[in-house]
């Protein structure tokens, strides 16, 4: 007899299942429970945390570009349109940074409506195949938004403001240090590039911008607080 009886051995076949113990005891189910709860929380707060860089990124780079682009009427018009480029770049990263983040998000969520809170109130399970979905999930974690709604999430928080205040900007640059109105066209002008092309394709892309923030979409991102929401009292 072994020296040791809750040696592992990964060879033996009842103890490559050695987690069924678990799923049968209610004790060691719970404390599972518990732990992995903490750890998904720990990835969602490590995700929200970069979710947070790419933002404040965003909007040191607008500060920034605003501060320098009417420091002197020297300063050429279009940095203020290198800054709309580089901020798009940015929220897809963080559109990118989103999806990965609310699939640790309604893991959480899922542990909250179905364990924390049954446990709370005993009214029954949100979701009575809550394990088999969080299973699926642990063996095979998928993304649970498209990128559109996380485009289009990102945009109305935080993202259309600063491309608004950008393009913005630099249409008042124009009015304001350009030569006289007639030349407005022609101040816009990047190198060999006409003024009227450089204007058509910003309002094209502003367009574009104003269309998937404003654009009503079904929503599956899960969790999140709706804003549309009435308020609760709750002493």
């Amino acid at each position: 007899m072994s020296d040791h009886p809750r040696e592992f051995n990964p060879e033996s076949p009842k103890q490559r299942e050695i987690a069924v113990e678990a799923a049968r005891d209610l004790s060691d189910f719970l404390t599972l429970m518990v732990h992995a709860y903490r750890g998904e929380l720990g990835r969602t707060s490590a995700w929200r945390a970069r979710i947070d860089k790419t933002s404040n990124w965003a909007v040191v780079l607008t500060a920034t570009l605003l501060t320098w682009g009417y420091s002197a009427d020297s300063r050429p018009h279009y940095i203020l349109l290198i800054g709309v480029a580089m901020v798009t770049v940015f929220l897809f990263i963080e559109s990118r940074r989103y999806r990965v983040y609310d699939v640790w998000r309604s893991r959480v969520r899922l542990l909250e409506e179905n364990l924390l809170a049954n446990a709370l109130d005993p009214v029954g399970a949100e979701h009575p195949d809550w394990r088999m979905l969080l299973s699926d999930d642990f063996r095979e974690p998928k993304m649970k938004i498209t990128t559109a709604e996380a485009v289009t999430r990102r945009l109305r928080r935080i993202y259309f403001p600063l491309i608004s205040v950008l393009v913005g900007a630099w249409i008042i640059r124009l009015a304001v240090f350009a030569p006289p109105p007639k030349q407005f066209f022609s101040a816009a002008a990047i190198g060999s590039l006409p003024g009227k092309i450089v204007l058509a394709s910003m309002g094209a892309f502003y367009v574009c911008v104003l269309v998937m923030t404003l654009w009503p979409r079904p929503r599956r991102a899960k969790g999140e607080l709706k804003s549309e929401a009435q308020p609760e009292e709750w002493k």
